[in-house]
C-alpha cells in the first residue's frame, strides 16, 4: 500500500515509537496512583513527556501541558471552559468540526459566534478577523492550517490582533504540530490544542492542551486524579485540574519517543522532505486536463497536503479506484470541514486529499501521479 493519508493519521511511525509503547505495556503502572516502582516509573514518564511537549511548543512550565485523548477533547476543554453566555467569539470558515461543533454548542448556550469567510483560494484575511471584533468579543478560535487545502494561517498577525484587543487566542494545531515550528509565546496563544497521532508521529489516543500562564478553563469532566481524594471538587492545581481519570500512559510513552525522534531527525528536515514530495505531486498533476486543485499553491509556506477533484467524478469514486486498482490510500469526502467545501462549492462532490510524510518516497509519488493520469485518460 502507498499511504498518502497522513493528515488523518500518520501511518508510518518511527520504530522507536512502537518499541516504547511495547515496553510501557510490559512495565508501567498508573501514573499518580501509588508509590511502588511501576507507578513511580509511569509518573516519571508522564512528566518527561510534559517537558518534551513544553520545549517543543515553547510553553514554559510543563504543568501547563495537559494530556487528553485527542485534539477534539483539548478543543472542547478550551472552548467550553473559557467561553460563557454573553461572550462573543470569532472563528473562520475553514475550521474542522472539532472547532465548529463545540462553538455551535456554545452558541446554543448564549455565546455569539462570527465566522469569517474564506476567499476563493480558501485563504483567511486577518483583516476580516479584526473587523469582526466588538466589545463583547472574548476569544478567537482558529486552525493553524487547513486540513483540506494545506493553507497556513498567519498566527503571528492574528496574535498581534488578539493582544491589541485583549482577546484569548485558541489554536487548533492538529495539522501543524510536528510539521511546522510552533511558539505559543510568539503567537500570544492562550491555548494550543493538537493530537499526538498526526505530525507528532505518536500513537492514537493521545492529545495535548497547552495553556498560557494564568489561563484556566473550567474542567470538562471530573473524577479521580490520585490527589486531593477527600475533596468533592477537582484539585485546583494544573495539570490535575483538567486530567480526570487514568491517563493513556502507554500512548504517552510512544509520544515521548516520537518527540525524541523529531528532535533527532530534525523537524525542519522532516517538513522539507514531506513538502518536496507534495510539490512533486502538484507538478505532476497540475496539467491534467480534468483536474481541479484547491488551495493557495503560491504561498511561501503550506503543509504537505493536496486536495483535488477529477472532472465531475465523485471524490469517493476516485479514492476507491486509487486504492482498489493502484493500492494508493487517500481520503475522500468532506474531511470534517464543511465550511471549506461550502467555500469551494464541493459539498456534493467532496475532494480527494493526498497528504504526504517524509516516510513516503519519490517513487510512491510518481505512482500516484501515473494513477491519476490513467484515471483521467479513462474518464474522457
Amino acid at each position: 500500500m502507498i499511504y498518502l493519508d497522513h493528515a488523518a493519521t500518520s501511518f508510518h511511525k518511527p520504530p522507536e515509537v512502537a518499541d516504547a509503547v511495547y515496553h510501557a505495556l510490559q512495565g508501567l503502572g498508573s501514573s499518580g496512583r501509588g508509590a511502588h516502582g511501576a507507578t513511580l516509573e509511569a509518573s516519571r514518564l508522564v512528566h518527561n513527556t510534559r517537558e518534551a511537549i513544553a520545549r517543543l511548543f515553547h510553553v514554559g512550565d510543563p504543568a501547563r501541558v495537559v494530556f487528553t485523548a485527542n485534539a477534539t477533547e483539548s478543543l472542547n476543554i478550551a472552548i467550553q471552559g473559557l467561553l460563557n453566555a454573553g461572550d462573543h467569539c470569532i472563528t473562520t470558515a475553514i475550521e474542522h468540526n472539532s472547532v465548529i461543533r463545540p462553538l455551535y454548542l456554545m452558541e446554543k448556550r448564549g455565546v455569539r459566534l462570527t465566522v469569517v469567510p474564506a476567499d476563493k483560494k480558501g485563504c483567511i484575511a486577518i483583516s476580516g478577523i479584526e473587523a469582526a471584533i466588538c466589545p463583547e468579543t472574548k476569544a478567537v478560535v482558529v486552525t493553524h492550517a487547513s486540513n483540506v487545502t494545506g493553507n497556513v494561517l498567519d498566527l503571528e498577525g492574528i496574535g498581534r490582533i488578539c493582544k491589541r484587543h485583549g482577546l484569548l487566542l485558541i489554536i487548533d494545531a492538529s495539522q501543524t504540530a510536528g510539521v511546522l515550528p510552533i511558539d505559543m509565546g510568539k503567537y500570544g496563544a492562550a491555548a494550543l490544542c493538537c493530537s499526538g497521532h498526526k505530525g507528532l508521529l505518536g500513537p492514537q489516543g493521545t492529545g495535548v492542551l497547552c495553556l498560557a500562564d494564568g489561563v484556566r478553563p473550567q474542567p470538562l469532566k471530573v473524577g479521580g486524579t490520585g490527589v486531593d481524594s477527600f475533596s468533592y471538587e477537582m484539585p485546583r492545581s494544573l495539570p490535575a485540574n483538567l486530567e480526570a481519570g487514568t491517563l493513556n500512559t502507554h500512548g504517552l510513552a510512544g509520544l515521548l519517543a516520537a518527540c525524541k525522534y523529531l528532535k533527532k531527525y530534525g523537524q525542519a528536515r522532516i517538513f522539507q522532505e514531506a513538502n518536496s514530495l507534495a510539490r512533486q505531486f502538484v507538478e505532476g498533476v497540475k496539467d491534467l486536463p480534468g483536474v481541479t486543485l484547491y488551495g493557495d499553491f503560491a504561498a511561501a509556506i503550506r503543509t504537505p497536503v493536496v486536495a483535488l477533484n477529477l472532472r465531475d467524478i465523485a471524490s469517493g469514486e476516485i479514492a476507491d479506484e486509487l486504492f482498489q486498482r493502484f493500492g494508493i490510500a487517500t481520503r475522500a469526502g468532506a474531511h470534517c470541514a464543511p465550511g471549506t467545501h461550502e467555500t469551494f462549492g464541493t459539498v456534493e462532490q467532496g475532494m480527494v486529499r493526498f497528504s504526504f510524510s517524509h516516510f513516503n518516497t519519490v517513487n510512491e509519488v510518481d505512482e500516484a501521479i501515473r494513477a491519476l493520469w490513467k484515471l483521467e485518460e479513462e474518464s474522457v
